[in-house]
C-alpha cells in the first residue's frame, strides 16, 4: 500500500479492496464523499492495473444519429425534436450507407447508431438499415439503440422484446448501446426523464439481451439533480446484473450537460468530481474489466487524467457527435486515431486499439497510426 493510502482515511476500504472484498453501499458513499482525491486515485489505479496492467484502449468508430425526431419530451434532453422543428432531422438509408462507407474508408470497425423514438417510421426500416450496412461489410459491428428504443421497436413491431431483439440480431445487430440510463432513483428520474422506461424497464431489457447471448455496455447520467447516495443505487444495481448475467463489456460515466435543457443546474460536474465518480466506480464495480472515460463530455485533457483515476479506456474516436454537443459540449467532434493513440501515451500508458466487445485489435508500441485515420467530412 503507498503512503497516499496508509495515511488516508480510506485505508480500511483499501485494505478490504485489496484483499478481494466487496464494497457495500456505505462503503461507496464514502468514496463519493471523501475529499481525498489523491488517496482515492491510487486505489482506484491499483485496481485498474490488476484488471487491465498499463494499457488503455480506444475504438476506431463512427456515430450515426439517424434522426432526433421524438415522441417523449424528457426535460434534460437537448437533442429531441418534434416534427414541427426547424432542426430536426431525419436520415434516409442511403444518407447512412454513405456515412458507412466513408467510416470503412478510414479504417472503422464500429457503427454506433441511436436516434430519438420517431413517431412514423415503421419496425421494418430498422430492420432494413441493419441488413444494409451489415451487407457492406460483414466484419462491420453494429452498436445500436438504447433499452427505451428496443421497447419502442418490440411496440411498433408488435412483439415481446426477446422476439424484437432475435430479429433485430439476425438483422445485424451485434450490441446494445448503453445509453439511457439516466439515474434509476424512481424520484430523480421522474424528474429529468418524464414518461421514458423504468430503472426495471432499462435492466431487463439489457438482461434479456445478455441472456441470448448478447453484450452491451452501461451508463450513468450524474451531476445534475441527484445526490451521492442516489449514484450508488444506481451502480449497486448494476453490479447486480452483472452479477447474474456477466454481460457488460464496460461501464461508461456521463457528466451532465447543463445548457439547453430544462433542469435547473447552472454548472456541469467539475473535474474533482468527475474524477471521484470514476475512481468510485472502478472500486464499487468489482465485477466490471472496462470503465470508460468518455472524452466527448469530459474533455480530452480530463480523460488522459481519469486514466490514473481507474479508467482505462478512451472510447472512440466517433466522427460525428450530436448528443453531448446539442446539450453544449465544446469538446470536438472527432479525433483522428492518431490523437488517440498520442492522448494515451501522453498520460503514460500503452495504446490498445479495441473492438466492440473491448478485445484488443492492435497493441501499439512504438509505430504511428496512418494518417488515413482523418476524419471525413459529416
Amino acid at each position: 500500500m503507498n503512503l497516499a493510502l496508509q495515511r488516508s482515511e480510506l485505508r480500511d476500504l483499501a485494505e478490504r479492496v485489496m484483499a478481494g472484498e466487496r464494497l457495500s453501499e456505505a462503503d461507496g458513499l464514502r468514496l463519493l464523499e471523501t475529499t481525498d482525491l489523491h488517496a482515492l486515485g491510487a486505489l482506484a489505479n491499483t485496481m485498474r492495473q490488476r484488471k487491465v496492467g498499463n494499457r488503455a484502449s480506444y475504438i476506431v468508430n463512427r456515430y450515426i444519429n439517424y434522426s432526433n425526431y421524438c415522441i417523449l419530451s424528457c426535460q434534460f434532453c437537448a437533442f429531441a425534436r418534434k416534427k414541427r422543428d426547424a432542426d430536426g432531422f431525419e436520415l434516409t438509408v442511403e444518407q447512412m450507407l454513405e456515412k458507412a462507407r466513408q467510416a470503412l474508408s478510414v479504417g472503422v470497425t464500429e457503427l454506433h447508431i441511436v436516434g430519438g423514438l420517431h413517431p412514423s417510421l415503421p419496425f421494418s426500416h430498422y430492420v432494413g438499415f441493419l441488413k444494409a450496412l451489415k451487407a457492406l461489410d460483414a466484419r462491420l459491428q453494429l452498436k445500436c439503440f438504447t433499452a427505451i428504443e428496443i421497447l419502442h421497436l418490440a411496440w411498433l413491431a408488435k412483439k415481446t422484446v426477446p422476439e424484437t431483439l432475435a430479429e433485430l440480431k439476425a438483422a445485424g445487430l451485434d450490441s446494445l448501446t448503453g445509453g439511457g440510463a439516466e439515474i434509476f432513483r424512481k424520484e430523480i428520474r421522474s424528474q429529468i426523464a418524464r414518461g421514458k422506461e423504468s430503472a426495471e424497464e432499462y435492466l431487463e431489457v439489457h438482461r434479456t439481451w445478455h441472456r441470448m447471448g448478447g453484450r452491451s455496455t452501461c451508463t450513468m447520467l450524474y451531476g445534475h439533480l441527484e445526490t451521492r447516495a442516489d449514484r450508488i443505487d444506481h451502480l449497486r444495481r448494476l453490479r447486480e446484473l452483472q452479477d447474474e448475467t456477466h454481460g457488460f463489456t464496460g461501464f461508461i460515466a456521463l457528466p451532465y450537460q447543463p445548457e439547453n435543457n430544462g433542469i435547473p443546474v447552472e454548472h456541469a460536474p467539475t473535474g474533482f468530481e468527475s474524477l471521484r465518480t470514476i475512481a468510485a466506480s472502478r472500486l464499487f464495480l468489482d465485477n466490471f474489466d472496462h470503465i470508460t472515460a468518455y472524452w466527448v463530455g469530459l474533455g480530452t485533457k480530463l480523460s488522459q487524467v481519469a486514466l490514473s483515476y481507474g479508467a482505462d479506456d478512451l472510447h472512440g474516436t466517433i466522427l460525428e457527435e450530436h448528443i453531448f454537443h446539442m446539450a453544449g459540449a465544446s469538446s470536438p467532434q472527432g479525433r483522428t486515431e492518431s490523437d488517440m493513440v498520442k492522448a494515451i501515451r501522453e498520460a503514460g500508458f500503452e495504446p490498445v486499439q479495441r473492438n466492440t466487445f473491448y478485445e484488443p485489435l492492435r497493441i501499439w508500441e512504438t509505430e504511428k497510426p496512418s494518417e488515413v485515420t482523418t476524419p471525413v467530412a459529416a
